[in-house]
């Protein structure tokens, strides 16, 4: 009798620890809804804007702006439509550079009516630095002086 208590409670155990992990995969944010959140995330700090400024233009508080940019909250179609518009960049752009085991460009079978379009292949453009002077670049309120910049940028650069 005692025997067939222990396998029970084994078993009880063991479907408790089933639905835990069940439980946490379901919370767990998709790998999905986090790159799509990250895309947000880098344009937004492309341009300069904060949290906050989208969160208003959207109708959100910063902090729903920050679960969506972390992939806590998915994006529905509506929002997306609306990010893409106050972000000014095609609702593609949220899915440029997903990885192919994501479902990225490589596991595409069909093309449908969608033009090509090149997505950011450099981690240059994740880094600080590169925020940072495309920030600066923009602050530059002379158009002359910006175009200036740039060739001198241009010509310092190493030919391709």
């Amino acid at each position: 009798m005692r025997c067939s208590r222990v396998t029970e409670f084994g078993n009880v155990a063991m479907a408790s620890e089933e639905v835990v992990e069940r439980v946490e995969r379901e919370h767990r944010p998709s790998p999905i809804d986090v790159h799509v959140g990250s895309r947000v995330r880098l344009r937004r700090t492309l341009l300069g804007m904060s949290q906050e400024k989208l969160g208003d233009a959207l109708g959100l508080t910063f902090q729903q702006v920050q679960k969506y940019e972390r992939g806590v909250n998915r994006i529905g179609a509506s929002r997306l439509f609306d990010l893409s518009r106050v972000l000014d960049v095609p609702i593609g752009f949220f899915f440029d550079d997903m990885p192919p085991e994501m479902g990225g460009e490589k596991h595409r079978r069909f093309g449908g009516f969608q033009e090509s379009q090149d997505g950011f292949e450099d981690d240059a453009l994740h880094r600080r630095e590169t925020l940072e002077l495309v920030r600066a670049y923009y602050r530059i309120t002379d158009a002359s002086v910006r175009k200036r910049v740039f060739e001198l940028i241009k010509s310092l650069a190493p030919t391709e």
